[in-house]
Order: structure tokens, then C-alpha cells, then sequence
């Protein structure tokens, strides 16, 4: 071999280590691109067969609305007869006895029918003032959990109402029902929270709003509108923080206990706070100061460093207590 063959052949072996060093970054990325187009395929085909599973339930209901139903606006007359039969004084709600009696049954439905052909969308003459449109909602919102547990009672908690694919606790049950509000399906998250949160910004809602369960709070039989709304919703919040389990005060250990509806719902708090022109530095204590009764200001006072601890929500259906 000669010079000029070993000089040529340094030459290509430069070329090809050059090639393959050039190759090489090249290679790596393809191999990455089929990667992440692998993974997005996977990522699509999962998604699409969680839609496809937890494709939306309609709920519907097989009645007319109540007899002598008003023309121009809207009654709870209905579903407030049903409540003071079957709600006992502490707001548990008999199913059992609800559930055997087929009546009874009916008139819910009745009730609901009218929530589904009529609404302050739909028909917004029907609820002249705000406080019209907020009593439909929450009332709406209660009687729909009520049937929902009916529907399928024995029960032992919304959450055991489940999806196919039940990602979060509760999807089934608050996300994936859909039920017939003055023609429009939604859900019971949407109507809390898209609807009565948003729309009418008003923090007491979280002391009427009832989801069935043994932590919600208490189902109240009187269902008013109009101007005696407020002294309402005062009087629900006075009473959900009077209630030891959702308010006490642990001396000992310089603890206050609270319904995790408060942590929850934090930033609606101090919101409400703000509205009112409150002042918003002590947080949820400053809000429970703000609306719990004069009776609780004196301890409330000796636990103003106190730290706030939160109980675990109880799921539980709030079926009447036999014990």
C-alpha cells in the first residue's frame, strides 16, 4: 500500500466518522419524535375512552308538574310539603318511609318537572328578583339529590353513585348525572358552582346547599323566596356554626374544629368578608366571628390564636337516626 492509498484511506475514515457523528443527533431525534407521538396516541386513545365511558347521564323525569301550577311564577309549595313530612328536627330526611310511599314519590317527580320545563334562563319572568332566581337554584339542587338517592335506595352515600371510570371521589355522582333545569342539562357541580357561585356570590349557600350526606348541612322543611330569603340564609348560617360539628373550640389543645365546608369554600369566605366591608386578615375565624350568634362571640374571643383543624367530611347518606 502507498502513501497516497493510506493518505485517501485516513480520508474516508474521517468522512465516515464525521457521517456517523452527524447521523447521530439526527437519529436520536426521529427515535424521540416516535416516542412523543407514541405517548400522544395513548394519552388521545385514554382520553377518548374515558369520554366515551363517562359519557354524560341524563336524568329524566316521567311526570306533569303540579296541579294548579302558577302561570306566571314559580312555586316550591310542592316540594316544601314533602320536606316538612319527611324531614325530622335535626334535618335528616326519612328516606325509608319517603321511598315506601309511592305518593310521595310522584310528587317529587312533579315538583321536578316543573324544575325542568321552567327556570330564570328559560323563563326568567317567573322569578322577578334575585333572590327568586337563588331560591330556585338551591332548592332545585336539593330536591335532585333527594330523588337521586330515592331512585336508588337502600344507599349508603352519593359517592357510591359511580362512573365507569371514577377518577375523583364523587365524579359520578356531582359531574357525570346531568338533570333537566328549565330544558338545560346540568350537572351538580355546574349548578353549584358555574351557576349559584359565581352568579349570585352569596357564601350562606354553602349552609343550605344539601348533597345528601351526613356532614352537608341540615335539609331545612321551609323553602322561602323573595325578601324572606335573607333572614333565611342569615338564620342557616347562625345555625351550621352553632352546631358542634361543624364549630368547636378545644381548649386543651388551642384547637378550633371545623367542617371542612370551610376549607373547601375558603376563598368564598373571605370574599363575603370583603363584600361586606370586613376585614379579612384573621380568614375564616373573622368569618365565623361575623356570623355565628352572640352567644358564641365570648369563646370565639378566647380562641382568636387558636389553630383552625379541619374533621374529615362524612359521606354518609343523612338518612333520619334511629338511634
Amino acid at each position: 500500500m502507498g502513501l497516497a492509498d493510506v493518505i485517501t484511506g485516513a480520508g474516508n475514515n474521517r468522512r465516515e466518522k464525521v457521517v456517523r457523528v452527524l447521523e447521530r443527533p439526527w437519529t436520536h431525534l426521529m427515535r424521540s419524535k416516535t416516542i412523543v407521538i407514541l405517548a400522544l396516541t395513548v394519552i388521545v386513545l385514554i382520553a377518548g375512552a374515558f369520554l366515551v365511558l363517562n359519557r354524560p347521564q341524563l336524568v329524566t323525569i316521567d311526570a306533569d308538574i303540579p296541579a294548579g301550577f302558577p302561570d306566571s311564577a314559580f312555586s316550591h309549595e310542592t316540594f316544601e310539603e314533602l320536606l316538612r313530612a319527611f324531614v325530622d328536627d335535626k334535618g335528616y330526611i326519612d328516606y325509608q318511609a319517603w321511598h315506601e310511599h309511592g305518593q310521595s314519590r310522584r310528587l317529587l317527580d312533579e315538583y321536578l318537572a316543573a324544575v325542568g320545563r321552567f327556570s330564570p334562563e328559560s323563563d326568567p319572568q317567573r322569578f322577578p328578583r334575585k333572590s327568586d332566581a337563588l331560591a330556585y337554584w338551591m332548592y332545585a339542587y336539593n330536591a335532585y339529590v333527594i330523588k337521586s338517592v330515592l331512585d336508588r335506595w337502600p344507599l349508603g352515600s352519593v359517592t357510591d353513585i359511580q362512573a365507569p371510570v371514577e377518577v375523583v371521589k364523587g365524579f359520578g355522582f356531582f359531574y357525570r348525572l346531568r338533570f333537566p333545569f328549565g330544558g338545560r342539562p346540568y350537572s351538580l357541580y355546574a349548578v353549584e358552582n358555574d351557576i349559584i357561585r359565581k352568579g349570585y356570590r352569596d357564601a350562606r349557600i354553602h349552609f343550605v346547599l344539601n348533597c345528601g350526606s351526613d356532614s352537608c348541612p341540615p335539609m331545612l322543611p321551609v323553602l322561602p323566596t323573595g325578601d324572606e330569603l335573607e333572614p333565611f340564609l342569615q338564620q342557616a348560617a347562625e345555625n351550621f356554626v352553632s352546631d358542634s360539628k361543624n364549630v368547636s373550640i378545644n381548649h386543651e389543645k388551642r384547637e378550633i374544629v371545623l367542617s371542612e365546608i370551610f376549607k373547601w369554600n375558603e376563598k368564598d369566605f373571605i370574599n363575603d368578608l370583603r363584600l361586606r366591608g370586613l376585614p379579612t386578615s384573621t380568614g375564616l375565624f373573622g368569618y365565623i366571628g361575623s356570623i355565628a350568634p352572640q352567644s358564641m362571640q365570648a369563646e370565639l374571643a378566647q380562641a382568636a390564636d387558636y389553630e383552625l383543624v379541619f374533621v374529615d367530611y362524612d359521606w354518609s347518606v343523612n338518612q333520619t337516626r334511629t338511634d
